[in-house]
């Protein structure tokens, strides 16, 4: 599998580690930027890897950024991305199962090169269960096609 990388300066380093776990577990690990500890807005990076996971260009990515928040409000941005943010591996585990993310975030401020680790492989590990999660995955896709709409739910269902 292919997985787009980005950070921003904080999550530079975290991200080099990061990079060579995933080639450890077997997959293609390409590095959207930034490329140095130099100062790099976190905004680029989400963007760039969101466009790249959005294209099917890769089939998953990683972004580490401060808290791991801000890099991932960038990528949710690009339409087809469901960024999740994860500090522990049961979260990046479910988020793929359940909702379908299709790229991780963190912080490296937040978590060391070990959790970061565990996050990743459970996430790259992990399967979208689909059933009554597709329905739900859907629901939040189309939200951003509304725009200022409101919408009245079915209400709880499973």
């Amino acid at each position: 599998m292919r997985v787009a990388l980005g950070s921003d300066h904080v999550g530079y380093a975290l991200k080099l580690e990061a990079m060579k776990y995933v080639e450890s577990l077997g997959h293609d690990a390409v590095d959207f930027g930034c490329y140095s500890e130099a100062i790099a807005d976190y905004p680029t990076y989400g963007e760039r890897v969101g466009r790249e996971v959005a294209s099917g260009g890769c089939a998953a990515g990683v972004l580490i950024c401060g808290t791991g928040v801000g890099i991932s409000l960038a990528a949710n941005r690009v339409e087809g991305v469901r960024a999740a943010v994860c500090s522990e591996a049961y979260t990046a585990e479910y988020s793929r199962r359940h909702n379908d993310a299709n790229v991780i975030a963190f912080g490296a401020r937040v978590v060391d090169a070990a959790t970061a680790r565990r996050i990743i492989g459970a996430f790259l590990s992990a399967s979208f269960e689909g059933g009554r999660h597709t329905r739900r995955v859907r629901m939040i896709g189309e939200i951003g096609k509304r725009g200022g709409e409101h919408s009245i739910g079915s209400g709880d269902r499973e």
